[in-house]
Order: C-alpha cells, then sequence, then structure tokens
C-alpha cells in the first residue's frame, strides 16, 4: 500500500483533512533525504528478520524459552519490515528520485543463536523509534510527518514486543527516545557493508565510535565503562539520552577505560555520548566525541497515583 493510501485510511479514521496526496506534489529535497535515509534503515531491519526466519524455526525458538505466540508476532513483525521498503520504495519513485538499494549487511553474533537475534532485533527497532522521532523536527512535508509518525508506531509496538520476549519491561520510559540522523547513522553503519554505487549518498558522517563491555541490564547509579579508538583527555562529559532526558556527568579517564555515573532518571534503551561539554537541553552534534554507546538501563518499579481527580 503506497504511503498516499495509507494517509487516505488515516483521514478516514480522524478528523483531519489532508491536502493532495503527498505523491502528486514534488518533495522538499530534505525530505527527500529523510525518506532515503528511512529506506536504508528498513532494509537493514528487512534483511535482518528475513535471514533469521531463514535460519530459525519455531521450534529454535521455543526450545530457547520463546512461546509460539512470539514467533507469531515475530512473523507480523517481518511483514511490516518489508512493507515498509515497499511504501517508501514507491513514495520515493512517485518523487521522481531512484529509492537507495539494499546493501550487504554484517549483523556478527547476533545470528547465531535465537537468543542473541531477539537482543539485537530489540536494540534495531528502539533505534527505529528514535530514527523516526528524531527525524521529524527535519520533515516539512505536514503528510510525510503524519505517514512517519504512523510508521514510529508500528516501530514502537515491534520494540515492545521484542522486549516482552526477553522479559524486559516493554514501556521503560513514558516516551520513546529521539535521537539526530548522525547518531542513527552511526549506529546503523556498524551492519552495513558494500552498497551499490548507485544509492544516493547519504549527507551524514559517523561519530567516531564509542563502546561499552558491559552486556545486559545495569542499573540506575552504577558506573558504566566505555571505549574508544582513540584519546580523551579530562575534562569531558558523558552524555546520557533517555526518553526526552539529555543528562551530561563528568566522565573519569582510568587507564584508557572512559567511566561515569549512570543518571538516576534513564531507563530502557539508552544512548551514551562522550561530550566535550555539558548538554543542555538537546544534544547537538557539534558537542560529540564518541558516541552512542547503547545501555540498557533498568526501569524503577512503577509509581502512581490512585486517586482519581
Amino acid at each position: 500500500m503506497m504511503l498516499s493510501s495509507l494517509l487516505t485510511a488515516l483521514a478516514a479514521l480522524t478528523t483531519t483533512v489532508f491536502s493532495a496526496p503527498l505523491t502528486s506534489r514534488a518533495l522538499a529535497d530534505l525530505d527527500l533525504v529523510v525518506l532515503q535515509f528511512a529506506l536504508t534503515l528498513e532494509h537493514l531491519e528487512n534483511v535482518f528478520y528475513k535471514q533469521a526466519l531463514q535460519k530459525f524455526t519455531e521450534k529454535d525458538f521455543t526450545d530457547a524459552g520463546f512461546d509460539k505466540n512470539y514467533f507469531n508476532n515475530l512473523k507480523f513483525i517481518a511483514q511490516d519490515e518489508e512493507a515498509h521498503v515497499v511504501v517508501l520504495t514507491q513514495e520515493i519513485l512517485a518523487a521522481g528520485a531512484k529509492p537507495v538499494e539494499s546493501c550487504e549487511y554484517n549483523f556478527g553474533k547476533a545470528l547465531d543463536d535465537v537468543k542473541s537475534f531477539v537482543s539485537l532485533g530489540s536494540v534495531l527497532e528502539g533505534v527505529g523509534v528514535s530514527a523516526y522521532s528524531g527525524s521529524a523536527p527535519a520533515i516539512e512535508s505536514k503528510d510525510l510527518l503524519t505517514a512517519a509518525a504512523a510508521i514510529l508506531v508500528a516501530e514502537g509496538l515491534h520494540q515492545g514486543i521484542q522486549r516482552q520476549g526477553l522479559q524486559q519491561v516493554a514501556s521503560a520510559n513514558i516516551v520513546g527516545t529521539p535521537a539526530s540522523p548522525t547518531a542513527i547513522f552511526t549506529l546503523a553503519s556498524a551492519f552495513i557493508g558494500k552498497c551499490p554505487s548507485t544509492n544516493m549518498a547519504l549527507p551524514f558522517t559517523a561519530f567516531p565510535t564509542l563502546t561499552t563491555p558491559q552486556t545486559g541490564a545495569v542499573a540506575p547509579n552504577a558506573t558504566a565503562m566505555f571505549s574508544v579508538g582513540g584519546a580523551v583527555a579530562e575534562p569531558f562529559f558523558m552524555t546520557f539520552v533517555s526518553g526526552i532526558d539529555t543528562i551530561s556527568v563528568p566522565g573519569k579517564n582510568e587507564n584508557g577505560m572512559l567511566t561515569a555515573q549512570i543518571p538516576a532518571k534513564t531507563q530502557g534503551q539508552t544512548y551514551a555520548f562522550v561530550t566535550k561539554e555539558a548538554a543542555k537541553g538537546a544534544i547537538r552534534d557539534s558537542q560529540v566525541l564518541f558516541g552512542p554507546a547503547i545501555l540498557e538501563v533498568t526501569a524503577d518499579a512503577p509509581t502512581f497515583d490512585l486517586t482519581i481527580q
């Protein structure tokens, strides 16, 4: 189903009156970049799920502790990712441009076993949420913005399914975590190998790599450890982005290992950056020295007021 058809369906369900379909108007140059960037990410997810379903059977998942309901949901996720590729491809063609094609990918050890696949699947879906929400300010077309928001919802549902499969809190943060296109490009580049020479060159340069030796969930206020491929002199800051919170704390360089205390307000999938100054509000690309690395931060027990106002 083309994006314009999706918009028509949305219009029928809401009181919003859309103007002419997206495909009937020339897209702004920046909007076309957003579409090509989104398609680049959707290709990655599409191939990731197809490779997994080619390798692993339903029995492989149940033997690994995942139930049949999870496996059924997984097939719907794969269907969604394929559909996202089709939708974005059709829209770029309708705008008179050549869509980027699928590349060669290296998912490392993530396809060695079911648990590793689900773990990376959860991370990639979180990155998808961050990509669509982080790109929103750059989108000029209101129709395209609405369509991106609709796909964002699907990515969030996928992330929730993967997180539940891992016995994590599905909604560990009250909101998703937006990230800049450069940060998302940096994360995606780790899995992307050779691409067709005819693909549009995206206007992003990956940040220098930041890694963490920590696996599994870490607690708020715990010490996080990171390493980089270059020298980092103090003073520097570790800046954590979680939901709509961006929090910078002083970092330490301990014999080449960078350390910092994880802020108490971080929960769920969290991005960590080395920055040259403390971020105030949203983090700016110009502040970033290395990153992002991804941490899973344990969510606090839920608290709420049962009083009905």
